[in-house]
């Protein structure tokens, strides 16, 4: 059987952590004479992950590293979400969105309410975009989010459980450690898959 990207996180061990960051292209040049600022923003926001996986035994590691060597360095890509958010804090039980490229400020049509931090995916497999909510929101109105959208979104249900976004690993390299228990030791970066 062929692999098919983006592939999903195997599930017989979770991660022991996970760090997101948020990436935005900003510039700041500074007068050497008065000190004065200008900031110069651009369009470009990105997601990163470093996830480090627990110690576990060769016959739970072996999914992971053949799950990542499946990826064949960066050239294959997979879904990742936040594990502590695989549910939101809101109340939302339907979430429809509607916006053009490059809007942070988008129309929604929900019940319910979404909070501040809360995650939705937008689009599914290889369109699956993970963005964060920045200010809570009840009903309808306008849902102010972070990345920008990617592309064009018309009436587009959102995913508000188990969102995730497309990342592809950071590295073309990929390793792990057993040491002298045969205890194996696994971590990657990944990087958001923008297109």
């Amino acid at each position: 059987m062929a692999i098919s990207y983006p592939l999903t996180l195997p599930t017989n061990i979770g991660m022991s952590s996970i760090e997101l960051r948020a990436v935005n292209t900003t510039a700041v040049s500074v007068s050497p004479f008065t000190y004065k600022q200008q900031i110069y923003s651009y369009d470009g926001e990105k997601w990163e992950a470093d996830i480090t996986l627990p110690p576990m035994n060769r016959d739970d590691a072996e999914s992971w590293v053949s799950f990542l060597m499946s990826l064949r360095g960066k050239s294959g890509s997979f879904l990742l979400y936040d594990p502590s958010a695989k549910n939101i804090r809101g109340t939302a039980t339907s979430v429809v969105v509607s916006g053009t490229t490059g809007q942070s400020s988008i129309s929604v049509v929900m019940t319910g309410t979404l909070k501040a931090g809360d995650y939705i995916q937008l689009g599914s497999a290889s369109d699956a975009t993970l963005h964060k909510v920045l200010q809570d929101q009840s009903g309808d109105g306008t849902l102010e989010i972070w990345p920008k959208l990617r592309k064009d979104r018309s009436s587009v249900t959102a995913v508000i459980v188990n969102a995730s976004g497309v990342f592809r690993l950071a590295s073309n390299e990929t390793s792990w450690s057993v040491n002298d228990a045969s205890f194996f030791g696994i971590s990657f970066g990944a990087t958001e898959v923008i297109l």
